[in-house]
C-alpha cells in the first residue's frame, strides 16, 4: 500500500470521515451515583448534540502530530537566518543542568537558607552580565526583550523624577525595533522619530535639533537593525548626557560584540539583553524568554525587587526598597531560563565568547560578499552580524522580497526576515549567527544566488513559489482577514 505523503496529510478532524467509534481511552467505571446533568446544570448551558470531536484511536493521534511535527522547520534542522532574531542552536548541555532536580525542582516561596545554590546561580548570572556588558546593575526579572525595554525605560523615569527633572519625550531612530516606540508610549512618554543619515547611522544633526529639555532618552539599537554599528554612539551619548537625558541601548543585537565591546564604555544607561538571542536560551513559541537589564550607576538604586545580595559566602533576598520601581514580574523571573543561559557562558568561556561574536560577524560579511552582485545593498556602510539586502533588482521583473523567500522553501531553507528595517523597501535581512558550519553558509548562497539567476531567466517559476511544500502560496492578506478559526462537521468558522 502506498504510504500516505506528508503533503497529503489531513486535520485531525477529517482522519475519520465515516465517524467510526474509535477512541484512545476507557473511562473507569463511576465510583459515586449517577445525576442526571440537567438538574446541576442550567438548560442554557447543556449541550444537545454531541461535540466535533475526532474519533481517533492512541496510535492514529500520535502519527498524526509526529507527522505534523516533520514539516515544522527548526534550528536543529538547519540555518535559521532571520535578521535581528539570532536564532542559535540550543546546547543540549543546558538542558541537562536546567533539568537537575536541585534547579528544576524548587519552589520560589522557599526560605533563602534551602535556596543557596539557586541564589548563588542568579548572583553568578549577574556578575558574568555585568562583565560581558561593563555595567554597575543588573536585574534578571524581565521576560522578554520588550519587558526588559519597559523595565529599563520606568528606571529612566524613576531617576528623572527623583532628580526633579520630570521630561516628556523619548527619542527613537527610524531603524528602531518597533517595540521601542511602543514601550515609549506605553511608559507615557511620547515617542518621536530621529532620522537616519545615508550611512545608516543616526543623524547627529537632526539628533542635535530634537534633543531638548523635554527628552528622558535616547533608545539606540547597537549595533542598529541594518546591521551597522553606530559609529558615532560616543558623541550621541556626550550630546544626550550633556543636555539632561539619558542612553537606553536596545541589546537585541549583542551578539555581535560579546567579548569585543562594552556598552558600559559606550555611554549606555540601560540595555535588555536577549538570553534567547545571544546566550543561546530556547526562542519562539511565546516563551519562556529572558531579557534582563544591566544599568548604569545611575539607575542602580531604582532596580527592581526583589535583589539577591550576598553576604560573604552566603546570600540573601531584599524584598523592599523605596528608591526601586518594584517588582517587574513574580519572583526572579524564568529561572531555568537563566540557568540555561549561566550554563552557555560558562561552558564557552571568555575566549568562547569572543569567538562566537567573531564568527557570527564574520558568516555576515561572507553572505554579503558573495550575495551583494546579485541583490541591491542599500547601505555600503560595514557589515557585523548581519547584512540587509533590498528586492530592487529583481523588482523590474516583478519579482519582490515575498517571492524569493518562497522560493527559498523549495531549496530547503527557512527565508530570512523580510520588510524591515522599514526605511529598506523589499528588505532581506539576513542573520546567520554562528551556530552552522560554513558549508551550510555556502549553502544558503548558492540557493540565493540561483533563485537571482532564475528571477532573469524564468522568473514565473519564482512568482509561483513554493511548488515542493506541504501548503503552497496562500492568500496572506485573506486569511489575515478572514479568519477560521473553528471546525464544525460542516466545515471551517
Amino acid at each position: 500500500m502506498k504510504r500516505r505523503a506528508l503533503r497529503d496529510e489531513p486535520l485531525i478532524f477529517e482522519r475519520n470521515p465515516g465517524r467510526a467509534r474509535r477512541q484512545g481511552f476507557v473511562l473507569p467505571p463511576l465510583d459515586v451515583p449517577a445525576v442526571d446533568p440537567a438538574s446541576v446544570i442550567p438548560a442554557e448551558l447543556l449541550r444537545h448534540d454531541e461535540p466535533g470531536c475526532p474519533d481517533v484511536g492512541e496510535m492514529e493521534v500520535v502519527q498524526h502530530f509526529h507527522r505534523l511535527s516533520q514539516l515544522n522547520y527548526a534550528v536543529d534542522e538547519g540555518l535559521y537566518p532571520l535578521g535581528s532574531c539570532t536564532m542559535k542552536y540550543n546546547p543540549r548541555l543546558n538542558e541537562q543542568t536546567a533539568r537537575f532536580p536541585g534547579l528544576a525542582s524548587i519552589h520560589p516561596l522557599q526560605p533563602p537558607e534551602q535556596v543557596q545554590g539557586a541564589l548563588r546561580l542568579i548572583w553568578e548570572l549577574e556578575r558574568a552580565l555585568l562583565a560581558i556588558t561593563g555595567m554597575a546593575g543588573v536585574t534578571l526579572q524581565p521576560a522578554a526583550g520588550a519587558h526588559g525595554e519597559l523595565a529599563g525605560i520606568l528606571m529612566i523615569r524613576r531617576a528623572l523624577a527623583a532628580r526633579g527633572d520630570a521630561r516628556s519625550v523619548v527619542l527613537v531612530p527610524d531603524s528602531a525595533h518597533g517595540t521601542n516606540p511602543a514601550t515609549a508610549a506605553f511608559a507615557g512618554y511620547e515617542a518621536v522619530e530621529v532620522p537616519s543619515a545615508e550611512d545608516g547611522t543616526v543623524d547627529l544633526e537632526a539628533l542635535d535639533r530634537l534633543m531638548t529639555d523635554r527628552v528622558a532618552a535616547v533608545m539606540l539599537t547597537v549595533p542598529n537593525t541594518l546591521g551597522v554599528f553606530e559609529h558615532q554612539i560616543l558623541e550621541i551619548s556626550r550630546l544626550v548626557h550633556d543636555r539632561g537625558g539619558l542612553v537606553y541601548m536596545d541589546g537585541a543585537n549583542l551578539n555581535a560584540f560579546v567579548g569585543r565591546a562594552l556598552p558600559g564604555r559606550m555611554g549606555a544607561d540601560a540595555m535588555h539583553i536577549n538570553l534567547h538571542k545571544t546566550f543561546s536560551t530556547p526562542h519562539g513559541g511565546g516563551g519562556p524568554g529572558a531579557g534582563p537589564v544591566v544599568v548604569s550607576e545611575t539607575l542602580v538604586p531604582h532596580l527592581p525587587v526583589p535583589r539577591v545580595v550576598r553576604d560573604g559566602e552566603s546570600f540573601r533576598v531584599v524584598h523592599d526598597d523605596p528608591a526601586s520601581i518594584g517588582p517587574m514580574r513574580g519572583f526572579f523571573g524564568n529561572f531555568l531560563i537563566l540557568v540555561r543561559a549561566l550554563t552557555y557562558i560558562r561552558s564557552l568561556g571568555a575566549d568562547g565568547l569572543r569567538e562566537m561574536s567573531s564568527t557570527a560577524v564574520l558568516y555576515a560579511n561572507l553572505i554579503r560578499h558573495r550575495l551583494a552582485g546579485a541583490y541591491h545593498l542599500p547601505y555600503r556602510s560595514p557589515s557585523l552580524h548581519e547584512v540587509v539586502l533590498d528586492d530592487s533588482r529583481q523588482a523590474a521583473r516583478d519579482i519582490h522580497n515575498v517571492d524569493i523567500a518562497k522560493r527559498l522553501l523549495d531549496h530547503g531553507f527557512h527565508p530570512p526576515t523580510m520588510s524591515f528595517p522599514l526605511i529598506v523597501h523589499g528588505a532581506l535581512m539576513i542573520e546567520p549567527a554562528e551556530s552552522v558550519p560554513p558549508e551550510e553558509i555556502d549553502a544558503f548562497c548558492d540557493a540565493m544566488l540561483a533563485i537571482a539567476a532564475e528571477a532573469e531567466a524564468s522568473p514565473e517559476v519564482v512568482r509561483g513559489a513554493p511548488h515542493d511544500t506541504p501548503v503552497s502560496r496562500v492568500d496572506e492578506v485573506r486569511a489575515a482577514r478572514q479568519l477560521k478559526v473553528r471546525w464544525t462537521p460542516e466545515g471551517s468558522s
